[in-house]
């Protein structure tokens, strides 16, 4: 997951962790969602279509947000 560009795609859409932690997106509490959105705990694919609905990902954002492979 590419938590820059995923925080990034935040910013630009006004979207905070609160509204991601609503009953509507993920219905979880905000710390949660920060443990999250720092890879501290795992998204899981429900999850990661529900925020890239909120964030109106692209198919190809979708997949370089979440699925990026990191290369040393």
């Amino acid at each position: 997951m590419n938590t820059a560009k995923i925080k990034g795609k935040m910013r630009e859409n006004g979207v905070t962790y609160k509204d991601i932690a609503s009953s509507k997106v993920w219905d979880c509490a905000v710390p949660t969602v920060s443990l999250k959105i720092n890879g501290k705990r795992p998204i899981y694919l429900d999850e990661a279509n529900a925020l890239a609905n909120l964030l109106h990902l692209t198919t190809d954002e979708y997949y370089q947000y979440f699925f990026a492979s990191k290369i040393a």
